[in-house]
């Protein structure tokens, strides 16, 4: 097994073969989009230095700007401490979001109440 095979390996896919990818912006750390990889679209991501997902909804693979021109260049991609939630640190180019907004979370405040950090 290659060392790319061996990293690929320690995801921990869900039960359709997928894992969510936390996309944040690499030097802002703000977050851009949550997708969704399997492991031949984390091989690509890992291997062409631009993000590829797999898209649930059409089922087929797409690598980011390829249509939109608003690509994202890899700078770095983070596994969780369970394996579970992949971050991928980017160069945003353009927008993030489908819907033509910098990030997919800037749309809804669902106005939650600050926490005080008391017990």
């Amino acid at each position: 097994m290659t060392d790319l095979e061996t990293r690929i390996a320690q995801v921990a896919w869900n039960g359709d073969g997928l894992a969510p990818v936390i996309v944040q912006q690499w030097d802002s750390r703000e977050v851009l989009m949550l997708a969704w990889v399997d492991d031949e679209a984390l091989r690509r991501t890992l291997t062409s230095g631009r993000a590829t997902y797999w898209s649930r909804s059409r089922q087929e693979y797409w690598r980011k700007g390829d249509t939109s021109g608003h690509i994202q260049t890899v700078r770095e991609a983070r596994l969780d401490c369970d394996g579970d939630a992949i971050l991928l640190l980017v160069e945003q180019t353009g927008p993030a979001c489908h819907t033509g907004t910098h990030t997919c979370f800037d749309t809804t405040d669902l106005e939650a109440v600050p926490g005080s950090g008391d017990v």
